[in-house]
């Protein structure tokens, strides 16, 4: 029988290859965290006095921050470009959607850059009440006028604040002055809720409508109207040209139904096509209209003072529902409350009141 030959060294060898660098990039956690540091207020303030628009947008991420720390940093930022905002005219655009807000809201910004004015859009995303998540979409359905040098664009979740409106939209319309923009619009959600809090941080309210009267006149809301400072029938182009007369005519007329303004503007109606650019230079002109009206009978300078003061409430009842609801007895105590709501053992007002009494 014939022997086995034995194999030696059969064992698989290690053979010693390329090293490979370090999977860690240590130069580019560096540079990460010099990004992440946060800056000084007076870095950030005089950068956006400079109009630098990357630190404007780095100063609304703080306002829009729920961190301490960001919060407060903001705020100093806030009062310290103060004394250089308010220079501009603010307006607030809202309309149901499908009407053409962005679109409007481009073809007007272009309009006005062309003008050689700075335009700054605030334009608030809805939020989904089940992901809490949003699209944030402004950029995109607003391309052309994001790339305008002379615009700014910043899209902003609406969350959990009244009406769809982000809380912290009027901090952003102070930055966005300071940092040298003289046309701020505010586009609302649109959904019906909004549009009392953006007319309150705003001077000229513009309603977006679609021709077509009738039951579409009846269907809007009396205070939205009451609101408005313009309407302005959209898509007035096509074979909607016919319609959109018969609209502003209707409209016109209802207007006078509607008890004057305390302000002695008259309010009114025009029409135009955002996706042809018409209609444009008037409802501009109108806003001018408006501004010199109520500067020369005072009751601009008036209204931004009534407006800070609601906002001074506002901000007192964000405050406190902030802390009240962050505050440890109440999140302790607060999900065996609402059962016990749920199930009839305790009423809404019981159960309000002994909340209230463990957090003061």
């Amino acid at each position: 029988m014939a022997k086995r030959q034995k194999h030696k060294n059969t064992a698989p060898k290690v053979v010693e290859g390329v090293q490979q660098p370090n999977s860690i990039n240590e130069a580019a956690i560096r540079r990460f965290k010099q990004k992440r540091r946060l800056p000084s207020v007076e870095e950030l303030v005089e950068k956006i006095l400079a109009g630098h628009r990357v630190t404007l947008s780095r100063a609304l991420t703080l306002i829009e921050s729920t961190r301490n720390d960001h919060r407060e940093l903001a705020e100093q930022v806030i009062e310290k470009c103060l004394p250089a905002a308010g220079n501009s005219i603010r307006i607030g655009i809202t309309g149901s959607p499908g009407v053409g807000k962005s679109t409007f809201i481009e073809a007007f910004g272009l309009m006005l850059t062309r003008l050689g004015h700075k335009v700054a859009v605030l334009a608030v995303d809805p939020s989904s009440q089940v992901t809490r998540g949003s699209i944030l979409g402004d950029k995109t359905r607003m391309a052309n006028l994001a790339v305008d040098e002379n615009a700014f664009i910043r899209p902003s979740p609406a969350g959990d604040s009244l009406g769809g409106v982000a809380r912290k939209t009027r901090e952003g319309i102070l930055l966005c002055e300071a940092a040298g923009f003289d046309v701020v619009i505010v586009e609302t959600v649109g959904v019906g809720q909004s549009e009392t809090a953006v007319h309150s941080m705003v001077d000229f309210f513009l309603l977006l409508l679609l021709p077509g009267a009738g039951d579409e006149l009846q269907g809007i809301k009396r205070g939205i109207v009451e609101m408005a400072d313009l309407i302005a029938i959209n898509k007035a182009d096509g074979d909607n040209v016919l319609r959109a007369k018969q609209s502003k005519r209707a409209y016109r007329n209802a207007l006078h139904l509607f008890p004057p303004k305390g302000n002695g503007w008259n309010p009114l109606v025009a029409s135009c096509s955002a996706i042809e650019g018409t209609g444009m230079e008037d409802i501009w002109q109108s806003t001018q209209n408006y501004r010199k009206q109520l500067k020369e009978s005072g009751f601009w300078e008036n209204r931004r003072r009534e407006q800070a003061i609601y906002w001074l409430h506002q901000s007192i009842r964000n405050t406190l529902g902030e802390r009240f609801y962050g505050h440890p007895s109440v999140q302790q105590k607060l999900p065996d409350m609402e059962k016990a709501v749920k199930q009839g053992e305790l009423s809404s007002f019981k159960a309000a009141k002994e909340l209230l009494d463990l957090f003061f």
